[in-house]
Protein backbone atom coordinates (compact mmCIF):
# COMPACT_ATOMS: atom_id res chain seq x y z
CA UNK A 1 0.00 0.00 0.00
CA UNK A 2 1.32 3.51 -1.16
CA UNK A 3 2.50 5.40 1.68
CA UNK A 4 0.59 8.66 2.49
CA UNK A 5 0.25 11.08 5.51
CA UNK A 6 -1.56 10.41 8.74
CA UNK A 7 -1.45 10.68 12.33
CA UNK A 8 1.33 9.46 14.04
CA UNK A 9 1.55 7.79 17.32
CA UNK A 10 4.91 9.17 19.93
CA UNK A 11 7.76 7.52 20.24
CA UNK A 12 8.03 7.62 23.66
CA UNK A 13 4.20 8.99 24.45
CA UNK A 14 3.77 9.96 28.34
CA UNK A 15 2.28 7.35 30.33
CA UNK A 16 -0.45 8.70 32.56
CA UNK A 17 -0.19 6.72 35.83
CA UNK A 18 -2.85 5.46 38.16
CA UNK A 19 -5.43 6.00 35.31
CA UNK A 20 -6.46 2.22 34.36
CA UNK A 21 -9.10 2.38 35.82
CA UNK A 22 -10.91 5.67 35.05
CA UNK A 23 -10.57 4.66 31.65
CA UNK A 24 -13.43 3.45 29.14
CA UNK A 25 -12.70 -0.29 27.88
CA UNK A 26 -12.03 -0.61 24.40
CA UNK A 27 -12.53 -3.93 22.44
CA UNK A 28 -8.95 -4.23 21.19
CA UNK A 29 -7.56 -3.46 24.94
CA UNK A 30 -10.05 -6.37 26.53
CA UNK A 31 -9.17 -8.74 23.82
CA UNK A 32 -5.30 -8.16 24.36
CA UNK A 33 -6.21 -9.06 28.40
CA UNK A 34 -8.23 -12.20 27.22
CA UNK A 35 -5.16 -13.30 24.80
CA UNK A 36 -2.19 -13.11 27.64
CA UNK A 37 -1.71 -14.40 31.20
CA UNK A 38 -3.56 -12.10 33.75
CA UNK A 39 0.10 -12.56 35.67
CA UNK A 40 3.48 -13.55 32.85
CA UNK A 41 1.79 -11.29 29.93
CA UNK A 42 2.30 -14.52 28.05
CA UNK A 43 0.82 -15.18 24.92
CA UNK A 44 -2.63 -17.19 24.82
CA UNK A 45 -2.54 -17.54 21.15
CA UNK A 46 -0.77 -18.48 18.45
CA UNK A 47 0.56 -15.73 16.56
CA UNK A 48 -1.28 -15.20 13.54
CA UNK A 49 -4.20 -15.92 15.79
CA UNK A 50 -3.15 -12.98 18.18
CA UNK A 51 -1.85 -10.25 15.22
CA UNK A 52 -5.13 -11.05 13.21
CA UNK A 53 -7.91 -10.85 16.14
CA UNK A 54 -6.43 -7.35 17.17
CA UNK A 55 -6.39 -5.98 13.65
CA UNK A 56 -10.43 -7.59 13.82
CA UNK A 57 -10.93 -5.66 17.57
CA UNK A 58 -9.60 -2.26 16.13
CA UNK A 59 -12.06 -2.45 13.08
CA UNK A 60 -15.07 -3.34 15.63
CA UNK A 61 -14.18 -0.43 17.37
CA UNK A 62 -14.54 1.61 14.61
CA UNK A 63 -17.46 -0.13 13.91
CA UNK A 64 -18.98 0.35 17.11
CA UNK A 65 -17.65 4.10 16.70
CA UNK A 66 -20.02 4.32 14.14
CA UNK A 67 -17.23 5.18 11.15
CA UNK A 68 -16.99 1.81 9.31
CA UNK A 69 -19.55 -1.09 8.33
CA UNK A 70 -18.67 -4.56 7.10
CA UNK A 71 -20.99 -5.69 3.91
CA UNK A 72 -19.91 -9.00 1.69
CA UNK A 73 -16.51 -8.76 2.64
CA UNK A 74 -15.85 -5.30 2.52
CA UNK A 75 -15.19 -2.51 4.54
CA UNK A 76 -17.35 0.69 3.84
CA UNK A 77 -16.47 3.89 5.68
CA UNK A 78 -19.43 5.91 7.09
CA UNK A 79 -18.11 8.82 8.44
CA UNK A 80 -14.89 10.37 8.41
CA UNK A 81 -14.90 12.37 11.21
CA UNK A 82 -11.70 11.62 13.06
CA UNK A 83 -12.30 9.95 16.75
CA UNK A 84 -10.95 11.19 19.92
CA UNK A 85 -8.69 8.13 20.31
CA UNK A 86 -5.08 7.99 18.59
CA UNK A 87 -5.40 4.97 17.11
CA UNK A 88 -9.02 4.36 16.14
CA UNK A 89 -8.21 8.12 14.54
CA UNK A 90 -4.79 6.40 12.81
CA UNK A 91 -6.73 3.12 11.92
CA UNK A 92 -9.56 5.09 9.94
CA UNK A 93 -7.10 8.00 8.53
CA UNK A 94 -5.78 4.59 6.60
CA UNK A 95 -9.11 3.02 5.65
CA UNK A 96 -9.94 6.89 4.09
CA UNK A 97 -6.60 7.59 2.32
CA UNK A 98 -6.81 3.92 0.59
CA UNK A 99 -10.51 3.85 -0.50
CA UNK A 100 -9.08 1.26 -3.84
CA UNK A 101 -8.46 -1.17 -1.16
CA UNK A 102 -12.50 -1.99 0.60
CA UNK A 103 -11.24 -6.24 1.23
CA UNK A 104 -12.19 -6.66 4.40
CA UNK A 105 -9.09 -9.76 4.54
CA UNK A 106 -6.62 -7.13 2.72
CA UNK A 107 -6.98 -5.04 5.87
CA UNK A 108 -7.09 -7.54 8.65
CA UNK A 109 -3.88 -8.88 6.76
CA UNK A 110 -2.40 -5.39 7.08
CA UNK A 111 -3.61 -4.30 10.05
CA UNK A 112 -2.10 -7.00 11.92
CA UNK A 113 1.61 -6.50 11.33
CA UNK A 114 1.30 -3.35 13.68
CA UNK A 115 -1.74 -4.68 15.54
CA UNK A 116 0.23 -6.20 18.72
CA UNK A 117 2.83 -3.10 19.37
CA UNK A 118 -0.03 -0.42 18.54
CA UNK A 119 -2.28 -2.13 21.29
CA UNK A 120 0.39 -2.80 23.48
CA UNK A 121 1.53 1.13 23.19
CA UNK A 122 -2.02 2.62 24.22
CA UNK A 123 -2.37 0.19 27.10
CA UNK A 124 0.67 1.27 28.59
CA UNK A 125 0.02 5.01 27.78
CA UNK A 126 -2.85 4.87 30.35
CA UNK A 127 -1.11 2.41 32.60
CA UNK A 128 -2.84 -0.86 32.05
CA UNK A 129 0.62 -2.57 31.49
CA UNK A 130 3.87 -2.17 31.97
CA UNK A 131 7.27 -3.03 29.95
CA UNK A 132 9.68 -5.59 30.78
CA UNK A 133 12.86 -6.59 29.49
CA UNK A 134 13.60 -10.16 29.09
CA UNK A 135 16.38 -11.93 27.86
CA UNK A 136 16.66 -14.86 25.07
CA UNK A 137 19.61 -16.42 23.46
CA UNK A 138 21.61 -13.19 24.32
CA UNK A 139 19.13 -10.73 22.83
CA UNK A 140 16.94 -8.21 24.83
CA UNK A 141 13.47 -7.73 23.70
CA UNK A 142 10.40 -5.66 25.44
CA UNK A 143 7.46 -7.40 26.87
CA UNK A 144 4.11 -6.31 28.35
CA UNK A 145 3.33 -7.26 31.49
CA UNK A 146 -0.58 -5.81 33.30
CA UNK A 147 0.19 -3.61 36.35
CA UNK A 148 -3.16 -4.47 37.94
CA UNK A 149 -3.71 -8.67 37.52
CA UNK A 150 -7.80 -8.14 38.89
CA UNK A 151 -7.93 -5.97 35.58
CA UNK A 152 -6.60 -8.40 33.29
CA UNK A 153 -8.37 -11.15 34.83
CA UNK A 154 -11.41 -9.68 34.53
CA UNK A 155 -12.68 -9.64 30.80
CA UNK A 156 -11.43 -13.30 31.05
CA UNK A 157 -13.75 -14.15 34.03
CA UNK A 158 -16.30 -12.20 33.14
CA UNK A 159 -16.89 -13.32 29.45
CA UNK A 160 -16.09 -16.94 30.69
CA UNK A 161 -18.87 -17.15 33.59
CA UNK A 162 -21.39 -15.51 31.39
CA UNK A 163 -21.21 -17.95 28.48
CA UNK A 164 -21.03 -20.77 31.39
CA UNK A 165 -23.97 -19.84 33.13
CA UNK A 166 -25.89 -19.53 29.24
CA UNK A 167 -26.45 -15.80 30.15
CA UNK A 168 -26.64 -12.91 27.37
CA UNK A 169 -23.84 -10.72 26.26
CA UNK A 170 -24.32 -7.13 25.53
CA UNK A 171 -22.77 -6.03 22.47
CA UNK A 172 -19.46 -4.85 23.88
CA UNK A 173 -19.21 -8.75 24.93
CA UNK A 174 -20.48 -9.96 21.50
CA UNK A 175 -17.92 -8.91 20.18
CA UNK A 176 -15.42 -10.37 22.43
CA UNK A 177 -16.94 -13.64 22.44
CA UNK A 178 -17.04 -13.57 18.74
CA UNK A 179 -13.17 -12.86 18.66
CA UNK A 180 -12.26 -15.10 20.80
CA UNK A 181 -14.33 -18.19 19.13
CA UNK A 182 -13.07 -17.43 15.77
CA UNK A 183 -9.29 -17.17 17.32
CA UNK A 184 -10.00 -20.55 18.34
CA UNK A 185 -9.19 -19.26 22.19
CA UNK A 186 -12.47 -20.13 23.48
CA UNK A 187 -10.98 -23.81 23.67
CA UNK A 188 -9.04 -22.30 26.75
CA UNK A 189 -12.21 -20.36 27.71
CA UNK A 190 -13.82 -22.76 28.35
CA UNK A 191 -12.01 -25.66 29.31
CA UNK A 192 -13.26 -28.15 31.52
CA UNK A 193 -17.28 -26.22 31.11
CA UNK A 194 -19.70 -28.90 29.16
CA UNK A 195 -20.72 -28.69 25.71
CA UNK A 196 -23.74 -27.09 26.36
CA UNK A 197 -21.60 -23.82 27.19
CA UNK A 198 -19.86 -24.04 23.76
CA UNK A 199 -22.93 -24.32 21.73
CA UNK A 200 -24.25 -21.26 23.81
CA UNK A 201 -21.27 -19.22 22.30
CA UNK A 202 -21.88 -20.46 18.84
CA UNK A 203 -25.06 -19.41 18.81
CA UNK A 204 -24.71 -15.90 20.25
CA UNK A 205 -22.34 -15.01 17.70
CA UNK A 206 -24.28 -16.50 15.01
CA UNK A 207 -27.20 -14.78 16.17
CA UNK A 208 -24.47 -10.88 16.35
CA UNK A 209 -25.44 -8.36 13.59
CA UNK A 210 -25.16 -8.98 10.34
CA UNK A 211 -21.78 -6.69 9.71
CA UNK A 212 -20.34 -8.39 13.03
CA UNK A 213 -20.58 -11.67 11.40
CA UNK A 214 -19.20 -10.60 8.45
CA UNK A 215 -15.96 -9.42 9.75
CA UNK A 216 -15.44 -12.18 11.59
CA UNK A 217 -16.14 -14.70 8.60
CA UNK A 218 -13.06 -12.91 7.47
CA UNK A 219 -10.97 -13.30 10.02
CA UNK A 220 -11.66 -16.88 10.13
CA UNK A 221 -10.50 -16.90 6.64
CA UNK A 222 -7.37 -14.59 6.86
CA UNK A 223 -5.94 -16.75 10.53
CA UNK A 224 -7.26 -20.46 8.00
CA UNK A 225 -4.63 -18.78 5.15
CA UNK A 226 -2.19 -18.04 7.55
CA UNK A 227 -1.68 -21.26 9.23
CA UNK A 228 -1.76 -23.05 6.02
CA UNK A 229 0.70 -20.90 4.44
CA UNK A 230 2.86 -21.45 7.63
CA UNK A 231 2.69 -25.14 7.20
CA UNK A 232 3.48 -25.20 3.51
CA UNK A 233 6.38 -22.76 3.81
Amino acid sequence: MPIHNEPVQPRRPVRAVGTATAISPRVADEFFFLAHDDQTGRPRLYDIGLASGLAAALLVELYYERRITFEHGKVQVLQTFPPKDWLQHLVLDRLVAQPQHSDTRTWLTFLSTTAYEQVATRMWQVGLLRQQQVSRLWRQRTVYVPTDINTAAWSWARLSQQIRNYRQLNHFDIALAGLTLHTQLDTALLDGAPYTAQAHLRQLVNQSWLPLRDLLADLSSVIGAGVLSHRTS
